[in-house]
């Protein structure tokens, strides 16, 4: 395992992170001895960086999270959230901290290592209904009483080192006036062989239904390290998948297999096929390293169901860059929108 540092925070995160949310599933479907041997083979693998969210099962994540890492005696960099739903709008800085506590509580721990907003910043303020958190008004972000003061005082009463949030795409322009502030420490956002604009201008041809505005660089340049999540697009960058294979049983699916877009989302994966090679790597391990070729990006969140998956993407941190010859054919894949129309 190699090691990165989170942008200026002087934390040393391994370069392949273990997320814990529900489209893998394990975090909330697997039985604790279950849990506890995968979560063991990851520390000795050497990963050392946890991601969680109150939204992973109702907190269930966190405190099966917090109840493993105790009982492996083990102490790695927690990152969690904060969900701001339409119910927090009139109190957003409260709400911040009583959801930290809260996750403090379920994960057992004195502070949080770096905890994040986990909505996106938007230019207008969404129109939230019900449990939907996905985005957030950037007035909402910084205004008094907003979620950055939220998050200012957990950091003041020392419940958590660290701040950060998460970018949800076509938030470019949000994003860097959040990172301008200078008071961020860690971004979250996807950045994938499907959808490669988190990290470099779009190719000539490729057409994206969000545009992530290269924010990995901007992030780079702010001193802000960078989680890149789903990096398997969901699990579609498998070789599994890519043959037809079925969900694992912890898996969540997200969007119905019968669905157009399903199969358009799964056409596209499969014009990767041919970064799979027998006895070098796998397309899984392929789409890990691709996001590693970027020096903005921290750490890349693997999604495991079980321990096969995780020793499958744990050696992509130190299978370097793919080739050459291999980017020049992915490079050709997006210039040609993967076949697409």
């Amino acid at each position: 395992m190699k090691y990165r540092e989170a942008g200026s925070t002087g934390l040393q995160v391994s370069e392949i992170g273990f997320g814990c949310g529900g489209t893998a599933g394990l975090m909330l479907k697997g039985s604790p001895s279950e849990r506890q041997r995968v979560i063991a083979r990851a520390l000795e693998l050497g990963i050392n960086y946890f991601d969680n969210a109150p939204d992973y099962g109702d907190g269930l994540a966190e405190e099966n999270l917090g109840s493993d890492l105790r009982a492996l005696g083990a102490k790695p960099v927690i990152v969690t959230k904060v969900e701001v739903r339409h119910a927090d709008l009139a109190d957003i800085a409260g709400h911040v901290q009583r959801s930290a506590e809260a996750s403090l509580k379920r994960l057992g721990v004195e502070a949080i290592d770096i905890l994040q907003i986990h909505n996106g910043p938007t230019r207008n303020p969404p129109d939230l209904q019900g449990r939907a958190y996905s985005q957030l008004g950037l007035q909402d972000f910084l205004r008094a009483g907003g979620a950055l003061e939220g998050l200012q005082r957990v950091l003041r009463d020392g419940k958590a080192r660290f701040i950060g949030f998460i970018c949800r795409g076509n938030d470019g322009g949000e994003v860097r006036q959040l990172l301008q502030t200078g008071l961020f420490n860690m971004i979250n956002v996807p950045y994938t062989l499907l959808n490669p604009t988190a990290g470099m201008d779009a190719s000539p041809g490729l057409k994206v239904a969000k545009d992530f505005g290269n924010v990995i660089t901007a992030a780079r340049e702010h001193g802000v390290g960078v989680a890149v999540y789903s990096p398997m697009a969901g699990g579609f960058l498998t070789d599994h998948f890519v043959s037809g294979g079925a969900r694992h049983p912890h898996s969540r699916g997200l969007m119905d297999p019968a669905s157009t877009e399903f199969h358009r989302q799964l056409s596209m994966a499969r014009e990767f096929s041919f970064l799979s090679v027998p006895g070098k790597h796998s397309l899984a391990q392929a789409a890990m390293r691709f996001p590693l070729m970027h020096s903005g990006v921290t750490v890349v969140l693997g999604g495991y169901s079980d321990i096969k998956q995780l020793e499958e993407g744990v050696p992509a941190s130190c299978e370097g860059p793919l080739s050459d010859e291999m980017m020049h054919r992915v490079e050709a894949v997006w210039r040609g929108n993967f076949g697409q129309h």
